[in-house]
């Protein structure tokens, strides 16, 4: 499962992960070695012990790596700025299976703004599953909602998991598509 470019790394403290594809959060402890199989847009995906497991973007530091930072917005940014800075925010979430993030995947159908009161931003967004079944939907959500949430002014982010209409290879990116060899 882990092959030559597999990072070996020693857990700097408890961590709770994510099982691949399932899921379901376990604890992995400190001083456990683990191997880092991918490492994308700040969260990570761990094999130990014949399983994978995903470790979010809040957890870097258990492997001894630094968090990425706050997504940066110009001062008084117009609103095409901001939607520029949601969607390069949209574009660090990955498939813990798929190497490749949720935009080119296709997964986003629908992304909106708009304002709140006190120089908010509310952002709504709609999004699907490469499978409907994937336990790890919930986990993608959230994620997309903590990294949305990070940017400056939004005071508000929904994230709604659709299965309709179902998602399939033609929805990805030219890009996506050349990268898994489906074009």
């Amino acid at each position: 499962m882990f092959g030559p470019n597999s990072e070996p790394v020693t857990l700097k403290r408890d961590v709770e992960v994510i099982l691949v594809p399932d899921g379901f959060p376990v604890t992995l402890h400190t001083d456990n070695l683990v191997y880092i199989t991918q490492a994308m847009g700040g969260c990570y995906t761990i094999y130990f012990e014949g399983n994978l497991f995903r470790i979010g973007v809040l957890d870097a530091d258990a492997l001894g790596k630094e968090p990425i930072g706050k997504p940066e917005l110009p001062e008084g940014a117009s609103d095409e700025e901001f939607n520029r800075v949601v969607w390069d925010q949209l574009r660090t979430v990955y498939d813990p299976e798929i190497p490749i993030n949720i935009v080119d995947l296709g997964l986003v159908y629908e992304c909106g703004v708009s304002n709140l009161p006190g120089n908010k931003r509310y952002v709504y967004i709609e999004m699907t599953l490469t499978a409907p079944g994937c336990g790890m939907g919930d986990i993608l959500v959230q994620d997309v909602r903590e990294r949305v949430g990070m940017i400056p002014t939004v005071g508000k982010v929904d994230v709604e998991l659709v299965l309709d209409p179902p998602w399939n290879q033609t929805m990805m990116s030219e890009a996506a598509r050349l990268e898994t060899g489906l074009l």
